[in-house]
């Protein structure tokens, strides 16, 4: 047994919950964007939760979901639009640059 049983590390050549972060951020830096933008829109709506006035409770969650779900696949639709730019428009550029 070790002395300190409560703290758990990763095995040798295993990355850090931030390494691994850090990592999947630098491969695809719109999904913390896209994150971002959930909670940024659900921060607001909750805080305009005491101004809603009439509007029922279950009017303004739903309007605070479909909010935080544009954010999400807009963030998804800009990966796909950069993926596919990189993929076909830059690697075509090059390929002519290169005959």
């Amino acid at each position: 047994m070790s002395a300190n049983r409560g703290w758990w590390a990763p095995p040798e050549g295993e990355d850090s919950v931030s390494e691994k972060l850090l990592r999947k951020t630098r491969e695809s830096p719109l999904v913390p964007i896209g994150l971002g933008g959930c909670l940024l829109v659900a921060a607001y709506r909750i805080y305009r939760l005491k101004a809603r006035g009439s509007t029922k409770m279950s009017i303004h969650l739903i309007h605070t979901r479909v909010a935080a779900q544009a954010c999400a696949v807009g963030a998804i639709m800009l990966g796909a639009v950069y993926t596919m730019y990189q993929d076909y428009i830059k690697k075509t550029a090059q390929d002519t640059r290169e005959k």
